[in-house]
């Protein structure tokens, strides 16, 4: 692998990293949403917007070639663990 595409790889996974973590915060607002119990509009467009945006992201990644897909994903999963670390520490 070359250095272009090792940068190019790292660059994926940024994004991807930075896309869970906007995709997970959108997540959590849908959650707190749909826990407050008052209009079901915001959480509804929340989550069709989390799924637009997915497909949009990992589309364009996969356009890109495998690795930029691989790398994409695994920030995204990066971003999903920190997540789930700071949603099991107690309030």
């Amino acid at each position: 692998m070359t250095a272009a595409a090792l940068a190019f790889a790292s660059l994926w996974a940024v994004a991807g990293f930075g896309f869970g973590l906007f995709y997970f915060a959108a997540l959590r607002r849908t959650v707190e949403g749909y826990r407050g119990g008052r209009s079901h509009l915001l959480p509804i467009a929340l989550t069709l917007g989390r799924i637009a945006a997915a497909v949009l992201f990992f589309g364009s990644s996969a356009a890109h070639g495998v690795v930029p897909l691989l790398t994409a994903f695994l920030g995204f999963l990066l971003a999903r663990s920190l997540a789930l670390r700071a949603a099991r520490r107690p309030a």
